[in-house]
């Protein structure tokens, strides 16, 4: 038992270390260079994109590249190739007539083997506005939700597990009573030192896994709550969850998305309201400093959270999904899971889905964020395209930075990770 605990937590480090890291280094590296340093362009003004392929960091010659330019997701204006007779090749210029993103895609095949990389140039970035509506009673159906909420006994359960604790911190496995009966799991730390400290709550991204200790941030002296999204404990084999994510809870993005009252994600939304809860039931919480966290889905749910639950005082997201869902209505990238695209199989022809998705549109909770956030991202982000999150921080009103590292995609260095958790720590402890 106890090597199958350490096979476990070893599975959990690479896991988490994946998700955040950014991707292998290969000996063949397409290179693309936008003739802007800032990768930001006018309307009207033309972006040209210089191509090289470098094997162990040596410009290539004789090498035939294919390559696309287009706005993100959708049909590529330019689809050539080129013979690279001196290394490099310098394509012809394209603009863009209205906001938001052109991305330039290349492919190589050395020895046998295809190489890809891009490269996404912005236009007017802070012009980007929101395809979706908000509904005329999307407040009133967030504020019903919180009321049902209020009328649920926590009934928390908590378990100690010494073997992932640390000399400073207690971390225990918790669940609590959520949304419409169900349970909400996730894994606890807190301080041993007697005291009151500030919290975060952490969201999740996407996916069914186990979630672990964030020791890093409890070891500072806070409070942190790391939960699942779906009903289940988050301590379980690595099996439990490879099995789900391929049976009971594939695609469940996508579950009852034609009834906003049963679509999957209103248990999620409701339940983050419901892990604040918990933290202000902690003696140990200073019943004030609360931030909410996280990345992609997470980055969404930190959004969300923070608009429906005006005790949260920071929020810190990192590429959130779920951003102008409604986005390929008007020809352009809509946001992850990306439910209207032309290429989904779903069934998103009818309107029941499209009235759906406006009650959970992270862009129609953004316009009710009022408090200090943190934003980080990159432009060549395929999975949450920046189309979509920008429609979403262009209508936050209150204080934003935003932290571009403009090369990433869906992923973060660990000088950008570094950058976001001082930001937390600063308004955590100050």
């Amino acid at each position: 038992m106890r090597l199958q605990k350490m096979l476990c937590t070893i599975a959990l480090i690479f896991s988490t270390v994946f998700v955040v890291a950014q991707p292998t280094v290969q000996p063949i590296n397409i290179v693309i260079t936008p003739d802007h340093d800032n990768w930001e362009y006018k309307l009207g003004e033309p972006s040209t994109f210089t191509i090289q392929v470098l094997k162990f960091g040596v410009p290539q010659k004789n090498v035939m590249v294919y390559y696309q330019i287009g706005p993100e997701r959708m049909k590529p204006i330019k689809d050539d190739s080129v013979y690279l007779k001196d290394g490099r090749f310098i394509t012809a210029g394209i603009s863009m007539k209205e906001p938001g993103f052109l991305r330039c895609v290349a492919t190589v095949v050395v020895d046998g083997k295809q190489y890809r990389n891009l490269t996404t140039t912005g236009y007017e970035i802070s012009k980007i506005q929101p395809v979706v509506t908000k509904p005329a009673d999307f407040d009133a159906f967030w504020s019903a939700t919180s009321a049902e909420l209020s009328k649920l006994p926590l009934d928390t359960k908590m378990t100690l597990l010494p073997d992932r604790s640390s000399a400073k911190t207690n971390v225990y496995h918790v669940n609590f009573q959520g949304y419409g009966g169900s349970r909400v799991y996730g894994i606890l730390c807190i301080p041993k030192k007697s005291g009151k400290y500030p919290a975060v709550l952490q969201v999740p991204g996407a996916g069914v896994r186990a979630y672990g200790p964030d020791l890093e941030l409890a070891d500072q002296g806070v409070i942190v709550l790391t939960i699942g999204i779906h009903g289940i404990s988050v301590i379980l084999d690595p099996s439990v969850y490879a099995d789900l994510v391929v049976g009971g809870l594939k695609s469940y993005f996508t579950y009852n998305m034609d009834d906003r009252d049963r679509y999957y994600y209103k248990r999620v939304y409701a339940n983050t309201i419901r892990s604040n809860d918990l933290i202000f039931s902690l003696p140990e919480f200073d019943g004030h400093t609360l931030a909410v966290s996280g990345g992609s889905q997470g980055g969404a749910l930190s959004i969300i959270t923070a608009s429906l639950d005006k005790r949260v005082k920071y929020l810190a997201a990192m590429y959130p999904a779920l951003c102008d869902l409604t986005g390929y209505a008007a020809n352009r990238a809509g946001g992850w899971p990306h439910m209207l695209s032309p290429n989904n199989v779903a069934n998103t022809s009818n309107p029941k889905v499209i009235n759906t998705l406006a009650y959970y549109d992270v862009v129609n909770f953004a316009k009710a964020v009022n408090i200090e956030g943190y934003y980080t991202w990159g432009f060549n982000d395929e999975t949450c395209p920046p189309t979509s999150f920008y429609a979403a921080y262009n209508s936050i009103n209150a204080p934003k930075q935003a932290s571009i590292f403009h090369d990433t995609g869906h992923w973060t260095y660990t000088e950008q990770r570094a950058k976001y958790t001082n930001w937390l720590l600063s308004k955590l402890k100050q």
